[in-house]
């Protein structure tokens, strides 16, 4: 994004690539594990946890926000719970295919009440709150790119789902699973990319951007006194 803040600033509040290999990193592990044990659930359960339980170990030494590492390992547990109960590795894609559906789902409900979750955030970068949204042509515009987070959220879950409903085991979690790593940060990079094109082709030319929120109020000419 141009006249935006930077990009790995953004990237980096959404995730980033520390975010992508800490969601990832387990289910790679899983995956391994589960092929070098002859399909062994068990084993892979066990890496897979062991795996996450060190990434979490390793940002709390960083002193990271507790609770984003506590609510990681917990999600690494609950794919875990799932695969353990069920007995079906794919569903190891589960736990994945329900948070994009609710990410895509959150974030369409706040474009849909003029609160564009792309503007909450970029907005909070920029120390702005919420005056952004007194602009109706930013607010036009965060809401536009938005859409196209609905949509990357949405492509995961068309990709994932397939996967998880196949018979053929081996073949959906490998392939599922890597599918999961090559759609976690370069996705995001893309998206946040088109993000500012859309953010830069809704704005009107003469708009002084995202970091200069335009208020009607403020700029509207002071009506002529009656004698």
């Amino acid at each position: 994004m141009s006249d935006t803040v930077r990009q790995d600033t953004l990237v980096s509040l959404l995730g980033g690539r520390r975010g992508a290999f800490d969601a990832t990193a387990p289910l790679v592990v899983f995956i391994l594990t589960w092929l070098l044990t002859g399909n062994s659930i068990a084993w892979g359960a066990a890496a897979s946890l062991v795996s996450a339980a060190a990434i979490a170990a390793v940002r709390l030494r960083r002193r990271e926000k507790p609770r984003a590492v506590v609510l990681g390992l917990l999600s690494v547990a609950v794919a875990v719970l799932i695969v353990l109960h069920t007995g079906r590795a794919q569903d190891i894609l589960l736990p994945r295919i329900v948070s994009n559906a609710a990410s895509a789902l959150v974030w369409a409900g706040f474009i849909v009440f003029r609160r564009p979750l792309l503007g909450l955030i970029v907005g909070g970068l920029l120390g702005q709150k919420t005056r952004w949204r007194r602009d109706p042509d930013l607010l036009r515009a965060y809401a536009a790119a938005s859409w196209l987070w609905v949509a990357m959220y949405l492509v995961r879950v068309a990709v994932f789902t397939p996967f998880w409903n196949s018979e053929q085991e081996e073949f959906a979690v490998v392939a599922g699973g890597l599918l999961q790593v090559a759609l976690s940060w370069p996705l995001l990079i893309l998206c946040l990319i088109a993000s500012g094109w859309v953010i830069k082709a809704v704005l009107p030319q003469n708009h002084p951007g995202i970091r200069h929120p335009v208020d009607p109020t403020e700029t509207a000419e002071p009506e002529p006194s009656t004698p």
